[in-house]
């Protein structure tokens, strides 16, 4: 682990919207992270993916960071806050799960097939609204289906980049759909 004063100043250079140094921070904090994720749901897949939102979320709110605090501790705040925030909204959905009647599914009719393809029409534009960068991790992960390692290989980027890069796709990509 970095001492402090490397901590700090690459902190601010993030701030400042620094790319280089929000690889830092992850690179360097990843592992605290994610072993803290890992040992609450006991799922790796799951772990990551909190993980990955955990930094998302941080790096958005980077701002807000006081120096007061010790940043290790900062993040995990952040993480164990999301895993709650998961499991509270899983636990609405099993209770609204219960309520539900259960209905047949039908083979999808011609009239579905047109929305259907209406959809990902619609999506796929949305999808070009991204920059580019983020398009293309959104394409390699969701419509060539490949594994974050395999994107990493491709994109000759840290697999942690290429992570918390899909994870901001999707968040923009979300908002985009959102103010349909």
């Amino acid at each position: 682990m970095a001492d402090n004063k490397i901590i700090r100043n690459q902190i601010n250079l993030a701030k400042d919207n620094n790319q280089n140094a929000f690889n830092y921070l992850l690179n360097n904090y990843w592992d605290d992270v994610f072993n803290f994720q890992l040992k609450r749901v006991n799922n790796e897949s799951v772990a990551e993916d909190i993980t990955i939102e955990s930094f998302t979320k941080a790096f958005e709110k980077i701002n807000t960071y006081n120096h007061k605090y010790v940043f290790k501790t900062w993040l995990i705040t952040i993480s164990k806050n999301l895993h709650i925030d998961k499991l509270r909204k899983n636990k609405l959905v099993i209770i609204e799960s219960k309520n539900l009647i259960d209905i047949k599914e039908s083979s999808p009719n011609n009239e579905d097939d047109l929305i259907n393809e209406q959809k990902l029409k619609s999506l796929k534009n949305k999808i070009n609204q991204l920059k580019p960068i983020y398009k293309k991790v959104i394409e390699l992960r969701y419509f060539n289906e490949l594994s974050y390692k395999e994107i990493s290989n491709k994109l000759n980027q840290p697999i942690n980049n290429i992570k918390v890069r899909v994870m901001r796709a999707k968040r923009i990509l979300a908002e985009l759909i959102s103010h349909d």
